[in-house]
C-alpha cells in the first residue's frame, strides 16, 4: 500500500504589526533598539570628568607642565568635541603641549611638551585637535 502525503499550502505568519505606542516600553521592561540608539549616539548633559592615567601625571610632574582651571576647561571642551565626532583617541595640541586623550573613557593618558616632542612619533590616535 502506498502512503501519499498531500502537501499543505503554506501561509507565513502575519506581520505583526507594532505601533509607536506599543515600542514604548514600561519602567523596568526592557529598552527597544531605538531607546538604546538614542541613547549612545546623544551627549549626556553630566559626563564623567577627566581624568589622568598614572603615565600621564608623571609626565605632567617630570616636564613641569602645569595646568590651571581654564587650561582643564579647554580640554575638557576639545574633548567634547572629539567625542561629538565619534573620535576614540585623540591627539590634542594646546599651548604647545601634546595630549594623547581616550575620548571614551575621559581619560588623558599622556603629555609631551613642545621641547620633547621633536622627532616623535603619535600612534594609535584616530584625530588631532588643535586648541
Amino acid at each position: 500500500m502506498n502512503h501519499f502525503r498531500v502537501a499543505q499550502p503554506y501561509f507565513p505568519p502575519k506581520p505583526n504589526h507594532v505601533t509607536k505606542a506599543a515600542a514604548q516600553t514600561a519602567p523596568g521592561a526592557s529598552k527597544t533598539f531605538q531607546q538604546y540608539l538614542t541613547e549612545s549616539t546623544t551627549p549626556h548633559a553630566k559626563a564623567q570628568p577627566l581624568s589622568f592615567s598614572q603615565h600621564a601625571m608623571s609626565r605632567l610632574q617630570q616636564r613641569g607642565i602645569a595646568l590651571g582651571g581654564h587650561q582643564l576647561e579647554r580640554l575638557e571642551s576639545a574633548v567634547q568635541k572629539a567625542a561629538s565626532k565619534g573620535a576614540r583617541e585623540s591627539l590634542i595640541i594646546m599651548d604647545n603641549v601634546a595630549y594623547v586623550v581616550s575620548i571614551v573613557n575621559r581619560k588623558i593618558i599622556t603629555a609631551v611638551d613642545d621641547g620633547s616632542m621633536k622627532d616623535n612619533v603619535f600612534t594609535n590616535i584616530d584625530s588631532a585637535i588643535f586648541v
